[in-house]
């Protein structure tokens, strides 16, 4: 596995060894030691799987208690995937960056407790896939809006138009109001 920094060095890329030939492939996702070395110590609770069509944009999701790292990549289809630096004490506090994910890239992204995180699906249709270090806690959930201009995303959005939102992101806090973390 090759762990690529970003412009924001806690988060990071990472890529792994592909084996393919004419029956299909073989790659390992995963590994704790490999993982931890890179990224710290951290265990695994909860995985999830989401299926999103063209348009939709879910986030900029975090939990300000029970704060989850997501271990994140698409198994279909292709995301446009973001990381909001929440983290008052970070010198990145504020900042943002965004990885193109896909089935084809087979690039996952780590992101740890501390951020907002957030898609948007950029193909038909997109599977999501992402292993989280602590368990879902609505009662902890906040979300950021997604087109804050203090934050500044700059969403490769289709054809301009504005993207698909839940009643939950379309009610998304903008940045001076939003929790922060110490």
């Amino acid at each position: 596995m090759q762990f690529i920094e970003t412009a924001i060095p806690d988060v990071k890329i990472i890529e792994t060894k592909v084996f393919g030939d004419a029956r299909g492939f073989f790659m390992e996702t995963f590994r704790t030691e490999t993982f931890n070395k890179n990224c710290g110590q951290r265990d695994f609770v909860q995985e999830n799987h989401s299926m999103s069509t063209a348009g939709i944009l879910r986030g900029l999701h975090y939990q300000i208690q029970q704060t989850q790292g997501k271990l994140v990549r698409v198994t279909r289809g292709s995301v446009f995937d973001v990381a909001v630096d929440m983290r008052q004490s970070s010198v990145t506090f504020g900042k943002w960056v965004g990885v193109a994910l896909s089935a084809e890239n087979k690039r996952q992204l780590w992101v740890p407790e501390g951020f907002a995180h957030g898609f948007y699906v950029t193909s038909e249709e997109a599977e999501f896939v992402y292993k989280c270090t602590d368990y879902y806690a609505p009662e902890f959930e906040r979300s950021l809006r997604w087109n804050d201009p203090s934050v500044g995303v700059d969403w490769p959005l289709l054809d301009s138009a504005a993207p698909k939102l839940s009643a939950k992101d379309e009610a998304g806090m903008d940045w001076e109001s939003a929790d922060k973390f110490d």
